[in-house]
């Protein structure tokens, strides 16, 4: 007798957002192309229901009352809390960018938006999420625990950013070979983000003050190599 297989969970997306008529629209559209959606209009609403329930991704808005959406992602971020969040905001400056995305954000989308775009950006997010490995990673003194997103340098913890983390566990998983600055910029963000910039240069010279001694080379008009000979 063959038992039918139990068909998988739908994506569980949680909207936080405060502008009722924005949050019903965005609620609906997304149920329609299949998530399971919950809609909220205040972040203790939101702790409390990633307390709760499962959350595979979170759209945040960061005009909400009574304490800012940044102030929350980073506290989501140091409790361990690793799912995939895009911020959806009217904040369009680039240093409220790089706020977002220093605090944990995945992702960035600037109101007003289609919601073609929001679709994108969010299945480009759980895609990236889903292809992460849940393993211990190791590179000679560096280790990775990729379920709780510790990082371990000479045995001691260090906190990074989600973007140096990404970079790290990017330059990882390709040990041994040259990454571009533009393949790095693909994996961190979901669209094109300062492409002209010295943005992933910034992260990867955090990580060299950060992890001091770690084996990652510069290519000159090339990119970058994390050193084969050191993993284990």
């Amino acid at each position: 007798m063959n038992i039918p297989s139990k068909p998988p969970a739908p994506i569980a997306v949680l909207i936080v957002e405060d502008e009722g008529d924005l949050r019903d629209s965005l609620v609906e559209y997304l149920t329609l192309e299949g998530f399971a959606v919950e809609g909220v209009g205040n972040l203790a609403a939101a702790t409390e229901w990633l307390q709760q329930s499962r959350v595979d991704i979170v759209v945040l808005d960061l005009g909400l009352p009574v304490l800012d959406g940044l102030t929350v992602l980073q506290r989501w971020r140091q409790a361990g809390r690793t799912m995939p969040v895009l911020i959806l905001t009217a904040r369009d400056h680039w240093h409220d960018k790089v706020a977002g995305i220093d605090a944990g954000a995945d992702d960035y989308l600037t109101k007003p938006f289609h919601l073609e775009e929001l679709l994108a950006r969010v299945r480009a997010l759980i895609r990236r999420a889903h292809g992460q490995a849940s393993s211990l990673l190791r590179c000679g003194e560096l280790e990775i625990d990729t379920r709780s997103g510790r990082v371990l340098w000479q045995g001691q913890a260090v906190s990074l950013t989600s973007h140096e983390y990404k970079v790290l566990h990017y330059l990882l998983h390709h040990a041994g070979s040259v990454v571009s600055r533009s393949e790095l910029t693909e994996h961190i963000y979901a669209q094109d983000f300062d492409r002209d910039s010295n943005t992933i240069e910034v992260f990867i010279g955090r990580l060299r003050r950060k992890l001091p001694g770690l084996p990652v080379q510069t290519l000159r008009g090339l990119g970058y190599r994390l050193d084969a000979a050191a993993t284990s």
